[in-house]
């Protein structure tokens, strides 16, 4: 009788939901196809589309950086007159790592806002950025920081609903039994009426709606029918004042592995989805994903709704696709209980746990002779971070910004970084699949953690004239401020697999990841805001041989890599406010909050 209740509740509510999905629900729906091809050239450069949004979007970003230019204290340097013939571009880039990722993050992103409630040194970066991406962990901020109309960090967190881990999002409701079966029962039926439009179904569409609850809770039925291309309705997207967003994902197919030189990396963006990688080089209209297409042409009706945002959100994180075949103790209901059992009796099925399917295959059929996956009806993508790449980087290379902000809140050693996702974007560049690409020289990541690159920002690609032996366009090389999870207020290397956060958890990992980004809000350094905006200006000046001030020589003398390569004894883990030091007696385990919240917790 509960089942019955339930359900009949769960169908009274999708009827009555207001969504732009045609089914008003998690299910895609049929329209009428649009005249035009739905794919396109990678050759082709960014689509109209984001060129017309950029187009205006630039105009308030400019506006923005030259407010914060004039706010940074730089000196001896005239901005009105510079910015009048100059146009520096800034991405931001939020590597993965589970919720450590999302939270650190948070904590990074606040400390370039100028709407946060505690005033920081980079307030106004946010707004002053052309471009945001995620992967993975990161995606999950990105995803539901554009999806929930850009309200601020603060705003989330006095919130009931959003963001709320104090409960692993498979047992959401913590205790209460029969609020967790309602939940199960919804998605169940969700996934399954999917099912039933023709679109093939995986673990990743489970994960993903039980993402949403976390993520979406303030839309109906927890984003249930709101999609990734929704995101062009926002209000702030409609006033151009979104920095354009974008997840990251790779294509795999099943039963192979993914690494750096041979992955295809894939962009989900509001527009369109597709790789600039040699193994595809098409995009296809996020509008339209789910429907049928050879080479391009649409046949008979076409999709919408495919693009689910929890679901795309959960195709960038979707190395967490296997937690749900660990949780026999969870009642899940009969059509979700044999997708995860299938997958933990299947070997095949188990190997390939980790891939969303994309069925149809939008490029199926293009007319790329070095690609692959043209040659099967079914696009296969996983998590972003499969292939080392944990900052996704490489969708702002392809767009050419002055200078990327690379937030890397990855678990590389004892649950800190080393660089080694920066020295995976490096050498990629030197692969076929890195054909068109150009970044910055940076050492291994033994030199990143004893060096002290991991313990403060550090700049790469300094000079654009050292960089002619990659590339003959130098001043397209952006700038990569770079900036790694440290333990300033709060030790944040909790595990990628921590599934809850008490709130009291959750501020700690948010609060440390704004004095990472901020520099304990200037204290480190007084002059931190007007180095950033000495390394924002830097290709503008290069490209018109303007002579740096004598405050950005010093900056870029204190932050920039100056190519050494350490090759000593190890210095160990030490964490002062200059990292890695032998001597150090400060933010250590003894008198940092959260040393003992890392374990890996599930329910």
């Amino acid at each position: 009788m509960f089942r019955f209740n339930v359900l009949f509740l769960i169908a009274y509510a999708v009827v009555f939901v207001t969504a732009t999905s045609p089914t008003n629900s998690y299910a895609p729906g049929r329209v009428a196809c649009p005249q035009n091809k739905l794919t396109r050239s990678a050759l082709e450069g960014i689509s109209p589309n984001e060129q017309s949004y950029m187009n205006q979007r630039y105009q308030n970003a400019k506006s923005e950086m030259i407010n914060f230019l004039k706010n940074a204290n730089m000196t001896g340097f005239d901005i009105d007159t510079f910015m009048e013939t100059s146009n520096p571009t800034i991405g931001l880039a939020f590597s993965g790592g589970g919720y450590r990722a999302q939270l650190a993050g948070a904590g990074e992103l606040s400390a370039l806002d100028s709407r946060s409630v505690q005033p920081s040194v980079l307030g106004g970066i946010l707004q002053s950025s052309s471009y945001i991406v995620g992967l993975s962990g990161g995606s999950w901020l990105v995803g539901s920081f554009v999806s929930n109309d850009m309200m601020t960090i603060d705003q989330i967190l006095a919130q009931n609903s959003l963001w709320d881990l104090e409960n692993s999002l498979f047992a959401y409701n913590g205790l209460w039994i029969l609020s967790n079966a309602a939940m199960w029962a919804n998605i169940d039926i969700q996934v399954k009426m999917k099912m039933l439009t023709g679109s093939t179904v995986s673990v990743t569409d489970v994960y993903g709606r039980a993402l949403s609850y976390q993520l979406l809770s303030n839309f109906n039925n927890q984003g249930g029918s709101f999609c990734w291309s929704d995101i062009t309705t926002r209000p702030s997207f409609q006033k151009y004042e979104m920095p354009y967003p974008i997840l990251a994902a790779l294509g795999r197919e099943p039963d192979t592995s993914v690494v750096n030189y041979n992955s295809t990396v894939f962009e989900l963006t509001p527009y369109e989805v597709g790789s600039w990688d040699p193994s595809l080089r098409s995009f296809m209209n996020t509008k339209y994903m789910g429907s049928y297409v050879d080479n391009g042409v649409a046949s008979g009706k076409c999709l919408n709704g495919f693009d689910n945002a929890g679901f795309f959100m959960g195709t960038s994180s979707s190395l967490f696709n296997a937690i749900p075949l660990q949780l026999d103790n969870l009642n899940f209901p009969t059509f979700t209980k044999n997708l995860i059992n299938t997958l933990a009796i299947n070997p095949y099925e188990r190997l390939n746990v980790d891939i969303a399917h994309y069925n149809p295959n939008p490029f199926y059929n293009s007319k790329n002779p070095n690609g692959k996956i043209a040659n099967s009806k079914t696009l296969y993508l996983a998590d972003g971070g499969e292939d080392g790449q944990n900052i996704p980087l490489l969708p702002l290379l392809h767009r050419n910004v002055s200078v990327i902000f690379a937030f890397d809140n990855s678990a590389d050693e004892d649950g800190w970084p080393d660089g080694i996702s920066m020295v995976s974007t490096y050498q990629r560049q030197f692969s076929p699949q890195g054909d068109g690409i150009a970044f910055p020289y940076v050492p291994d990541e033994y030199t990143f953690r004893n060096l002290n690159l991991t313990s403060k920002p550090t700049f790469f690609g300094c000079d654009a004239k050292n960089l002619s032996s990659l590339t003959d366009n130098i001043y397209d090389v952006p700038l990569i401020i770079y900036t790694a999870n440290r333990p300033f207020t709060y030790f944040s290397n909790t595990s990628t697999f921590k599934l809850k956060y008490s709130n009291t958890e959750r501020a700690g990992m948010i609060n440390n990841g704004y004095n990472v980004a901020s520099r304990l809000n200037g204290e480190l350094d007084d002059e931190w805001a007007a180095c950033v905006g000495c390394a924002i200006i830097r290709r503008e000046q290069e490209k018109q041989g303007i002579e740096q001030t004598e405050q950005c020589k010093r900056c870029f003398e204190n932050y920039c890599w100056d190519g050494t390569i350490y090759k000593g004894e190890p210095l160990g883990d030490n964490f002062s406010e200059d990292g890695l030091t032998v001597s150090a007696n400060d933010f250590n385990s003894n008198n940092i909050g959260g040393i003992n919240d890392g374990a890996i917790d599930l329910i």
